[in-house]
């Protein structure tokens, strides 16, 4: 199951989803601990990119290890060594094959095992025939058996009305404690597939009380620019802080957010003032740097930039449409300088993206008649 635990690899300048899982690698006669990754496009890497079939070889030799020895050397890079002493693994290679498998099909949003069984399940639901449900029931038992139990989604059943159904009256499940199933245990189960049918049908009919109608929004990438001098169509060029948008407050006039944004940074008036009226944003910049900040503006500079935000799409209602006409795309700012308010190729924190984000969505609101003007 891929979780939370999301990667990636580029190939050819293409971004390849991919996620993770532990592994051992034996390497000699000692095991590795490691991290077997998993891609969208069928790559396995484990210590080296490999298809699933090279995948396959590397586990049918051992290179890939799912058993280990009583006493086996094994270590965690930089973190332990130590021996086995009774291990026990409750994977096979088989296993481990069917879950990437499984994976892969995750990643590129295929149905996967589980996926293909309920809907052989649905079929056989629709028309009991026992060729229906001897489809059914090899495909549940194509699923892993370490994901069956997740299967339905129902961790207080877990799989037991799914593998009484594939079973049927008088048939044995692939678990021997069950024993052989009766009618009583056959009509139970089908119960429950009737009330889980109608609970899925209801669900499909809900409207979401709110959010996105899609799961992710389209971004749209700030890149680097210095702007100098306002254009007639400036496009996104007009959402970047150094844009020449002059801004007034509390009487000042600041021919930018930046230069309001590093004028209001430093605690000297007279600085302020040069970087007021400096010529471009850079060089307000560069004198800012030169001068010791306001005291807690580390803590203060969120709320202000904010202010300064609202204060230019407030006072260009030109620009307001600019930032509007940018629905609800997630707002990707680079910024060279900073790393707290650029996204820099994933490695910052993107506070300038978030706020324009916020900006728009107050703009929207005052649209829509939901908030004050």
């Amino acid at each position: 199951m891929i979780g939370n635990r999301i990667t990636h690899r580029t190939a050819d300048g293409v971004r390849i989803p991919g996620t993770w899982r532990h592994a051992f690698i034996r390497n000699g006669g000692h095991y590795f601990l490691t991290d077997l990754f998993i891609y969208a496009d069928g790559l396995i890497d484990c210590w080296g990119l490999v298809t699933v079939e090279e995948f396959e070889e590397k586990l049918r030799t051992g290179w890939v290890a799912t058993s280990f020895p009583e006493g086996g050397d094994a270590s965690a890079h930089e973190l332990a060594d130590w021996k086995f002493s009774e291990p026990e693994s409750w994977i096979t290679p088989e296993l481990l094959v069917a879950e990437v498998r499984d994976t892969i099909d995750q990643l590129n949003g295929r149905p996967d095992s589980t996926g293909r069984c309920l809907a052989a399940v649905d079929v056989f639901l629709a028309d009991r025939t026992e060729e229906n449900r001897a489809a059914a029931r090899e495909a549940f038992l194509a699923v892993p058996e370490t994901q069956r139990r997740y299967a339905l989604g129902d961790m207080d059943s877990k799989d037991r009305p799914l593998r009484i159904l594939v079973a049927g009256p008088g048939g044995q499940t692939y678990l021997p404690f069950d024993g052989t199933v009766t009618q009583k245990d056959y009509d139970s189960a089908l119960a429950y597939f009737e009330e889980r049918a109608h609970w899925r049908s209801e669900r499909a009919t809900r409207v979401p009380g709110d959010g996105p109608a899609t799961p992710h929004a389209p971004a749209l990438h700030l890149y680097h620019s210095f702007p100098t001098q306002p254009v007639d169509d400036p496009g996104k060029l007009a959402l970047r802080h150094d844009y020449p948008a002059p801004i007034t407050l509390e009487g000042t006039a600041y021919p930018s957010v930046a230069h309001a944004y590093w004028a209001l940074s430093v605690a000297d008036l007279e600085t302020r003032h040069a970087i007021a009226t400096a010529e471009t944003a850079t060089a307000a910049r560069t004198l800012a740097a030169e001068t010791p900040r306001r005291e807690d503006w580390e803590h203060a500079r969120t709320a202000v930039m904010t202010h300064l935000l609202r204060a230019k799409y407030g006072q260009h209602p030109e620009l307001a449409e600019v930032l509007l006409a940018t629905d609800d795309a997630t707002l990707i700012y680079d910024d060279m300088n900073s790393s707290f308010w650029g996204d820099n190729a994933g490695r910052g924190r993107n506070w300038s993206g978030r706020l324009l984000e916020l900006v728009r969505s107050e703009l929207q609101g005052r649209r829509a008649g939901i908030l004050g003007v």
